[in-house]
């Protein structure tokens, strides 16, 4: 009888040892779900914020009309706004600034006031926020906070520059590249990214565009060093 006793009791006790087992498990295993669960948001936050800054700092959303508005012009840009109309100069404010875009015009001998004519045609459906002569004239044809047509889906967040060049090589002239590399850093500066910010209309959607500095990648990549000793020098 006190056997029975024994046996039921120890019964029981394994039961109830089972039962706590299993729950211990199962608190076990939801808190090492939750943890897996919080290591993959960080892992994916961190990688979201180094897509975010692959190219350098981004002028933040939150009031950046107001932000570029309060971009000083300098002397050394020629202001030539184009009209507004329904196509290359529409009004819309840019969403942001995360990259600085470098294209070429493709036709070759013509001056910056050529495609800033160009541009402020009620039919053109194309323009840039500037535009780089052969003299090394730089025109400004669309507001700083304002989307250009020259980027594709990246007119957005973009600042756009069309640059003129002597022939079908689409190489710039030195005269020409130095005012691009000048205008480029500034622009670094004035919206706070750096020099890897800079992308061409290539880097976009692969159109061979600046024609030159895509079949010439050593070219693109010393661009892209002198933008940033030009930026260096600016800040100093």
């Amino acid at each position: 009888m006190r056997y029975n006793m024994y046996e039921k009791n120890y019964g029981k006790r394994r039961q109830n040892y089972e039962r706590r087992k299993r729950r211990r498990r199962k608190i076990i295993l939801r808190r090492l779900a939750c943890m897996l669960l919080i290591i993959a948001a960080a892992v994916g936050g961190i990688i979201a914020v180094k897509k975010y800054n692959s190219s350098g700092k981004t002028v933040p959303e939150k009031n950046i009309t107001e932000t570029l508005r309060a971009i000083k012009i300098p002397e050394w840009i020629d202001e030539q706004l184009i009209h507004l109309h329904n196509t290359a100069r529409t009004g819309t404010e840019l969403d942001g600034v995360k990259n600085i875009v470098i294209h070429y015009v493709g036709n070759p001998g013509t001056t910056a006031q050529n495609n800033r004519d160009y541009f402020d045609k009620p039919s053109t459906e194309v323009s840039s926020h500037f535009l780089v002569g052969l003299d090394g004239e730089i025109i400004q044809c669309v507001p700083l906070w304002e989307k250009s047509a020259a980027s594709n889906w990246r007119n957005s967040d973009t600042i756009s520059i069309e640059v003129c060049h002597p022939d079908e090589s689409g190489k710039f002239s030195d005269i020409t590249y130095n005012s691009v590399i000048k205008l480029t850093a500034w622009l670094l500066n004035e919206t706070g990214l750096n020099e890897e910010a800079v992308i061409r209309h290539y880097d976009i959607t692969e159109k061979l565009c600046p024609i030159y500095y895509v079949q010439n990648e050593d070219a693109w990549k010393q661009l892209k060093k002198d933008v940033g000793k030009a930026l260096k020098s600016l800040k100093g």
